[in-house]
């Protein structure tokens, strides 16, 4: 409240004695919360990443690494994966809101691979009524993504991978707005992995990780012909982690991961009001009735206060973001999301993982906690997650139990590890 009045001191110009007077007042309503289109592209497709804090960038290498960094899949043992998964969305609401994924990688030779991805989220059948009675017509907003990437291997233990993306967005319903058109774009990954050798320290051994993804780089879109240019969920992930190995049956992998949304920060917003001053003082007073456009009418609406002005292209909200923040440097802080996990392993054959996510409260306030198992049997894992929510905003997939496959083929072809 302090700032606000300060602003608006700030903001108030005085006219001649008897003249009019201008006055910008913040806008209280104005949100903190980054918003972009597709949000779906962020949400964990998989159990195994969902149970390790949602993230994935520097974790090890497995089916659904097309998500968070397609660059692992050189360091795969295994020859030819495909990967399953699906993810009940809102189940305390309703039974039919889901988000499905699929997977392929091939890793062609000692040094390339390349995979595939097909993203797709449902948000159940919807049915428009007129009146009572009126049967309806049913409707089925979705949301999907296809994508492909290449990796290549540039040294012995490191890697990089370029994904390009297809997205597709149906969820304006043209039975409401005769205006409303699927929105659809594209967009690319660019990510890097990096794994160490095992090296022998006093009681074990142990191997280092590191990995960086840039995703869903790319021009805005619109989902009608009247709307206004939204951003894609243009993303920014570094994490690292280490591999305790005790012996040839438990390894025990901790890891670490920040993210940041790489589009412009929303500013602070104004409206200008001008009224007549009569006693001078360059103050409005209740006893002055001849108010113009004060407090419900204002002259000017979107009058930027502090920040940036957001409506940029994709390639300038990039650079942007890192020093947009109306807060200055400690609100651009805030706006990185961090993320814990542990994951123990006993024989490669079964996995017990626990993850922790964290978001300021002013961008979204998303914090859990997850735990989450694997199993290995033959060709086949079977991984599964569950969440809990430490927000006071309630997570959309709080007690949900996530389920994913992944089918194996050419296991223990390559020696990695």
């Amino acid at each position: 409240m302090k700032k606000h009045i300060l602003t608006l001191i700030a903001l108030v110009t005085i006219g001649s004695t008897y003249g009019q007077t201008t006055v910008v007042l913040p806008n209280d309503f104005d949100s903190r919360v980054i918003t972009t289109g597709l949000p779906f592209m962020l949400i964990a497709p998989d159990a195994r990443s969902a149970s390790l804090g949602d993230m994935g960038v520097a974790t090890s290498v497995d089916g659904f690494s097309q998500q968070y960094n397609p660059a692992k899949y050189v360091f795969s043992e295994t020859k030819q994966g495909v990967s399953l998964s699906y993810t009940p969305y809102l189940t305390r609401l309703v039974n039919d809101i889901s988000l499905s994924y699929v997977t392929y990688f091939n890793r062609i030779n000692d040094v390339s691979a390349f995979s595939l991805g097909l993203k797709y989220f449902s948000l159940g059948e919807i049915v428009l009524t007129q009146d009572a009675s009126d049967p309806g017509t049913a409707v089925k907003p979705n949301e999907y993504a296809i994508d492909g990437a290449y990796t290549l291997r540039l040294g012995n233990q490191f890697s990089m991978a370029v994904a390009m993306r297809y997205m597709r967005s149906a969820l304006r319903i043209g039975q409401v707005d005769d205006n409303a058109q699927a929105g659809s774009t594209f967009g690319a990954d660019i990510t890097g992995y990096y794994q160490s050798e095992e090296e022998a320290y006093n009681d074990f051994n142990g191997r280092w990780r590191a990995g960086f993804a840039i995703q869903n780089l790319g021009p805005k879109f619109k989902y009608d012909d009247a709307g206004n240019d939204v951003f894609q969920p243009t993303n920014l992930r570094l994490g690292a982690g280490f591999d305790f190995i005790f012996d040839q049956y438990s390894t025990l992998a901790v890891t670490a991961e920040v993210s940041k949304y790489l589009v412009p920060t929303p500013p602070i917003y104004g409206n200008e009001y001008e009224f007549t001053d009569n006693n001078g003082n360059g103050t409005y007073e209740e006893s002055e009735d001849d108010l113009v456009g004060f407090p419900g009418n204002p002259i000017n609406r979107d009058i930027i206060l502090e920040g940036q002005d957001p409506d940029v292209s994709f390639l300038n909200g990039v650079f942007q973001s890192f020093g947009d923040a109306p807060g200055g440097f400690s609100e651009e802080l805030r706006e990185f999301t961090w993320a814990l996990s542990a994951e123990y392993t006993y024989q490669e054959n079964f996995s017990f993982r626990t993850g922790y996510f964290n978001e300021a409260d002013d961008k979204g306030a998303r914090k859990f906690f997850a735990l989450g198992a694997g199993f290995k049997y033959t060709t086949i894992n079977v991984d599964l997650s569950y969440l809990f929510s430490a927000s006071k905003i309630q997570s959309p997939l709080e007690n949900t139990l996530r389920f994913s496959l992944t089918f194996n083929f050419g296991d223990g072809e390559y020696n990695e590890y």
